[in-house]
């Protein structure tokens, strides 16, 4: 029986939102599979720590910072990727906010737009500008991470949970338009994860009760829980897997 090929050797990768959890975990594990490995983020300096840490471990690793709710800094992120390394093979659209932790019938316009803006618009055009790329070069993997907020949007949380639903629909579409591209696009779904962005929920106490409650495993994950979801969908594993959404959340949704 064939053996899968999880192997990233020779692919070019770019992460973002890869200075600190998922992000940076699933940077870690595409470098260890043998990818060149993009670290993007807001801030160079983050990066260039974690890119420093992974040639440390033998890896290979580009910091190139990027705010992905801007398309200028988009498009200059993939002229350097193009110039630099001349392909991408994967990406994995990670970088994401919630500015806002409310009844969304308060919510700020501003914070409405903020939200939009990273965790939609920028997905979609980094996802235009790595299409492109792949068409060209005859295939890739285009990987979404969502959230189960987009299945089911929490208290307090809505409009977060609402862009992660477009997240979803986002996937779904891509998947249609570019399977015959051989251009793959697929979502992870992780439920709470242990980083500094879901701190809020882990460290109330009555919110993470009732989390506990509703999770068969009865815990929240740690980021690199993600990293294998991710080396299967960017891998030639998951050369017949397009348009699927994988929830990582303890059984949170079951």
């Amino acid at each position: 029986m064939a053996i899968a090929d999880f192997s990233l050797k020779n692919k070019v990768a770019i992460v973002t939102g890869a200075s600190r959890g998922i992000g940076e975990a699933i940077a870690r594990g595409f470098a260890e599979q043998g990818a060149t490995v993009v670290l993007s983020s807001r801030k160079q300096e983050g990066l260039e720590a974690v890119a420093e840490s992974i040639t440390a471990d033998g890896g290979k690793a580009v910091p190139i910072s990027c705010h992905t709710g801007k398309s200028e800094a988009i498009a200059a992120l993939f002229e350097r990727v193009k110039s630099e390394l001349g392909r991408v093979d994967v990406l994995v659209n990670n970088a994401a906010t919630n500015p806002y932790f409310g009844p969304a019938i308060d919510i700020a316009e501003g914070a409405f737009d903020k939200t939009f803006e990273v965790n939609v618009k920028g997905y979609f055009l980094m996802t235009q500008h790595a299409a492109r790329m792949m068409v060209e070069q005859g295939g890739g993997s285009i990987i979404n991470i969502a959230s189960i907020a987009g299945i089911s949007p929490p208290p307090m949380q809505g409009v977060y949970g609402v862009t992660k639903a477009a997240v979803i629909a986002m996937t779904k579409m891509f998947a249609k338009e570019l399977g015959g591209a051989n251009v793959r696009c697929n979502a992870i779904a992780p439920g709470l994860v242990e980083t500094k962005f879901a701190s809020l929920l882990i460290e109330t106490p009555e919110m993470y009760k009732f989390f506990k409650e509703q999770t068969p495993m009865g815990r929240h994950a740690q980021p690199n829980e993600m990293v294998g979801a991710a080396i299967y969908l960017a891998s030639d594993a998951s050369s017949y897997t397009t348009g699927a959404v994988i929830t990582c959340d303890g059984g949170y949704t079951t």
